[in-house]
């Protein structure tokens, strides 16, 4: 078998037993410390990969959370159109205007005489559509306000409707002297 170097250097007298033992105890130690360094450096690296390994799910979860939201808004916006859609009720067919408001800026929508009065009793209420303004009745005006309180611009509150019972009651009285004869032909 072959004789390693330090053999064969002690073997020929150029080195003794002592000087080749503290050689290969350097030699061994100068390995421990590489191994013990590229731990450390390995570790540094394992954390540095898991931090951003981290921030990447966080963006990750912020970007979901995100696109989360705008596909609700997008749903809600589908719905209420739909529900404006199939409910809206026919407008400029009459000659009477209901004013209304949007954005302190006095609106206008031409209704017959019909519609007007139950537009004025709360049967029915003033949404705004893509710049369009249709009308609904009052329970689909109240699912359309539980999803964006800005699309709903006039509906008659209970003391406008209390105001106008009492209006058509006191003109009620007034004819009530009168007495309308049963056999009259028109």
């Amino acid at each position: 078998m072959a004789l390693s170097l330090q053999e064969q250097l002690l073997k020929a007298g150029l080195t003794d037993k002592k000087k080749a033992q503290q050689v290969k105890k350097e030699k061994h130690k100068k390995i421990k410390q590489k191994q013990k360094h590229k731990t450390e450096i390995v570790d540094e690296n394992k954390i540095a990969a898991e931090k951003a390994r981290v921030e990447k799910v966080e963006k990750d979860r912020q970007l979901n959370l995100k696109a989360k939201e705008e596909a609700e808004k997008k749903a809600v916006l589908a719905q209420i159109k739909q529900l404006i859609t199939v409910n809206k009720q026919p407008k400029n067919t009459g000659d009477i205007a209901c004013n209304f408001t949007d954005d302190n800026v006095v609106k206008r929508v031409m209704v017959d005489e019909k519609t007007h009065r139950r537009i004025t009793l709360g049967k029915l209420a003033i949404v705004k559509l893509d710049e369009e303004y249709e009308i609904v009745p009052t329970p689909v005006a109240d699912k359309l306000e539980q999803r964006d309180a800005d699309i709903v611009l006039y509906r008659a509150d209970k003391q406008q409707v209390e105001e106008a019972k009492v209006e058509s009651a006191e003109e009620d009285e007034w004819y009530a002297d009168y007495e309308i004869p049963d056999d009259l032909m028109w």
